[in-house]
């Protein structure tokens, strides 16, 4: 399976196990989150036709082949962040996995992404396989620079606003976060320290903010 996701440029993020979760399909006794692998996913991903074709939705659409055919191929179940509603509980998922964390703003921050965390899909497997020990929570030992790095004020400890996002995006003080990606991701030490591409980071934010 390894080699099969570096391929693509992905890894596994984290997984638990678990038998007769409602939220799992019946039979599944382990589930791994799959998500992008740093350094050079970015190149590889826009290389690949559902980037080149111009239609929407290109990254889930290369997710759903590409990690689809990987269930197949394990004879495991594909499950995706998106599709819905409804939609598969990805957050509590992370959290279970125990090499992901609410953070201080309450998004999920992961043991070597920091608050790039992004699982692009999900494998549930008929079979219980061998997991990492977990991880320990970042934020702990952090001087927790994300807590007041919103230039809008509009994520904190406190709250999200999110319509007060919107409107600083729109306004010419919003382009750093437009152009280099959310402020608050970019702030944590852990993001720091992983090489995501700033051009993946100002799709996303465009992505939301569309």
């Amino acid at each position: 399976m390894k080699a099969a996701l570096e391929a693509h440029h992905l890894e596994i993020l984290g997984g638990f196990h678990a038998e007769d979760d409602p939220a799992l399909p019946k039979g599944a006794r382990t589930l791994l989150l799959i998500g992008p692998s740093e350094p050079g996913f970015w190149p590889h991903f826009t290389a690949q036709p559902e980037w080149q074709d111009g239609q929407p939705d290109p990254m889930d659409r290369w997710s759903r082949r590409v990690i689809g055919r990987l269930a197949c191929d394990l004879g495991a179940k594909a499950l995706f962040p998106f599709g819905g509603p409804p939609y598969h509980p990805f957050y509590q998922w992370a959290l279970r996995s125990g090499r992901a964390w609410a953070s201080p703003v309450q998004l999920l921050v992961h043991e070597t992404q920091g608050l790039f965390f992004s699982a692009r899909g999900a494998l549930a497997l008929k079979e219980r396989v061998e997991l990492p020990a977990p991880g320990a929570r970042p934020c702990d030992a952090c001087a927790q620079p994300c807590a007041d790095a919103c230039p809008a004020g509009a994520l904190t400890p406190a709250a999200y606003n999110v319509s007060e996002c919107h409107s600083f995006l729109d306004s010419g003080a919003g382009e750093g976060c437009l152009s280099q990606g959310c402020a608050v991701r970019r702030a944590c030490p852990v993001s720091q320290s992983y090489a995501r591409m700033e051009v993946q980071s100002a799709y996303h934010m465009r992505q939301f903010h569309r």
